[in-house]
Order: structure tokens, then C-alpha cells, then sequence
């Protein structure tokens, strides 16, 4: 049975510090599109592109800047950044109702598992030896931790996640269902045409406020430590490799793949399906486009694409043509170049 939600459209207001516009005791017990709204519902225009549904919408009250607000005659939340407005209220039309404090009879605790009394522990969750879990932790049904991890205060682990051993997470962070945190990563010796495992005796170090998305896998590192440092925010299905290091509040989309030993900068963006090589570095403040490869690094901020954008099969040949004779054009001119500077 879902949970029902009623809110005063003040008592909204006053979570996030609105403006209010119009009848504050309208009551509110859902969030929805500006087109999909109806009458109890709140809605927010946080994209223009989606000013026309402003007029024709069933919404009982909008989230709007104090531009827009200035001609809408309804009921809104005014406030500079209507999309963080919408962020920060969602929270509180979350159906996902969790567990109560304590362990479920159906879980496998290790004797000397340390458990915070207030932690919320679900049916088939495994906790190894070593392991300590914080004050509000929550560990939804069928997730593994492994021996010798720790797992922050306020931090939330989904079904059927596998935390492998000697990782630690930091406190109100977020690991999806299925995720696999701490497997090996890919490491192998080649000796007369056979592969020889590398045994991966580092870690994982999950900072603050991280979130990863289901199925992503980040590998423990072969020596030192695989690190996500605090805010970052990870989509899911992706890869990232031994001993990775991402920088604060860097966002990856799906289906990225980041190969063993590379450094990615702070507040950087990676659209979904680029792949990065090895041991390279991407400096702070880069942006990614969706499918980039990146085979060397990046030294500067600003925003980076490979590939072109879908075109019929003949024309995409021609211009394969034309771009491998302007590389030759620009090796020519940069062999001039240096004749001249010599």
C-alpha cells in the first residue's frame, strides 16, 4: 500500500525558503510535470522550453522564478532556482518507506560486527566479521557486506548490493540495487601465453554525500586504494577500474567506462558511454560529451567531444576521408613548423 502525503502549500513554503503566491492553506499531496499535473498536485518550471504548459496546466500551485511568477495569477512557490526547490521537496513525496531500527531475524550478523543500535538491517542481509555500521544506516534486503568494512553514519545501501571486504564508505552515502563495490580489478601478468592473476590487495574509499548507481561496479585497487571522493555522483552501469581516483563532486553518466589508474578532476561531467584509457589525467572543471574517447590527458578545463553525431553510412565515409586528410594537413604544417623554428 503506497503512503498518502497532505502538505499546506505554506508549510512548502517554508522548507525551502519560498515566497508564497496565493492561498496558503491550499493543500498539496503530490509533485508532478507542468503537463501531466492535476488539481492537489505542485509542478515547477525549472526549463523554458516547458513555459507552455504554463498556462494549460491542472497543477494547484507552481514552483517559479520571480520573472515568471511576476505573470501567473495561480498559486506558486517563488524562489530564484526552481529546480533545487523541486529537488529539495521531492524528499518529502518519497513512497520508498524503508525499515524500522534494529536487525531482521533473517539476516547473518557476525558476532563481532559492530551495529549501531539505530541502523536498520533487512531480511537476507549478510554482515561479515569486522564490519561496523553506523548510527542511521540502512541496509535493504539481500546486500552483502564484506569483512572488514565500514559503512558511515546516515548511509543507505539497496537490495542486493555486494560491498566486498575492506571498504569504507563515508557518511550519507548511497550505494543502488545490484552495485558491486570492492570485486578485483582486471589483473594480469602474461607468461608464455598464459594469463597469471595479480592479486588486488587495495581498497575502496567512498567519501560524504556520494550516490552510485545500480549495476555499477568500481573495482578495489591492485596496491593502493580506488577512491570517490565526497559528492560525486555516479549513474548506473558503470566501470570504474583498480585504483581510479575521482575528484569532488564530479557527476558520470551511464554507461561509462574508466580504465585502471586514471585521476579525474574535481566538479568534471562525463555524458554517458565516453570511455577513458589508463593512467591518464583529466583536469578540474572538464566536461565530457556523451562517447568521447579519451586516450591522453586532459590539462585544462573546458568542454571535450570525439565522434560525430549520427549521419547516413555513405556520407559518414566521405567525411572519415575528409577528416584523415586534414590530420595529415595539420602533421604537414606542424612539420613546417618546426623546420621554421629551426
Amino acid at each position: 500500500m503506497m503512503q498518502s502525503f497532505s502538505y499546506t502549500l505554506s508549510e512548502l513554503a517554508d522548507k525551502v525558503g519560498a515566497e508564497l503566491k496565493g492561498d496558503a492553506g491550499e493543500q498539496i499531496s503530490g509533485l508532478n510535470t507542468l503537463q501531466d499535473a492535476i488539481t492537489g498536485e505542485l509542478a515547477f518550471l525549472a526549463n523554458p522550453a516547458y513555459a507552455r504548459y504554463l498556462e494549460s496546466t491542472g497543477a494547484s500551485a507552481v514552483i517559479l522564478t520571480p520573472v515568471q511568477a511576476e505573470a501567473w495569477t495561480g498559486n506558486a512557490l517563488i524562489l530564484e532556482n526552481p529546480y533545487l526547490g523541486y529537488a529539495t521537496l521531492s524528499h518529502l513525496f518519497d513512497g520508498d518507506m524503508g525499515q524500522p531500527e534494529g536487525v531482521h531475524p533473517t539476516a547473518v550478523i557476525a558476532p563481532d560486527a559492530q551495529i549501531h543500535p539505530t541502523a536498520a538491517i533487512g531480511p537476507g542481509v549478510v554482515v561479515e566479521s569486522g564490519v561496523q555500521v553506523s548510527e542511521n544506516v540502512r541496509i535493504d534486503a539481500g546486500a552483502i557486506i564484506g569483512h572488514d568494512s565500514v559503512i558511515g553514519a546516515g548511509s543507505h545501501i539497496c537490495r542486493n548490493v555486494t560491498v566486498c571486504h575492506g571498504v569504507f564508505m563515508g557518511e550519507r552515502s548511497i550505494i543502488h540495487a545490484n552495485a558491486v563495490i570492492g570485486a578485483d580489478g582486471f589483473g594480469n601478468a602474461r607468461s608464455d601465453g598464459q594469463w597469471h592473476k595479480i592479486a588486488q590487495i587495495g581498497g575502496v574509499v567512498i567519501g560524504n554525500d556520494v550516490e552510485i548507481g545500480s549495476c555499477t561496479c568500481i573495482d578495489r585497487g591492485a596496491l593502493g586504494d580506488t577512491v570517490i571522493h565526497d559528492g560525486v555522483r555516479i549513474d548506473n552501469l558503470v566501470q570504474v577500474a583498480h585504483n581510479v581516483v575521482i575528484g569532488k563532486h564530479t557527476a558520470i553518466a551511464a554507461n561509462v567506462g574508466i580504465s585502471g589508474s586514471t585521476k579525474v578532476g574535481e566538479y568534471c561531467t562525463i555524458a554517458g558511454a565516453a570511455g577513458l584509457a589508463g593512467h591518464i589525467t583529466i583536469a578540474d572543471h572538464v566536461h565530457l560529451s556523451g562517447m568521447a574517447m579519451v586516450t591522453k590527458s586532459i590539462t585544462r578545463p573546458g568542454a571535450y567531444a570525439s565522434g560525430t553525431g549520427i549521419m547516413e553510412a555513405g556520407e559518414w565515409r566521405k567525411n572519415a576521408v575528409r577528416f584523415r586528410k586534414l590530420d595529415d594537413m595539420a602533421k604537414r604544417l606542424k612539420q613546417c613548423e618546426r623546420r621554421l623554428d629551426d
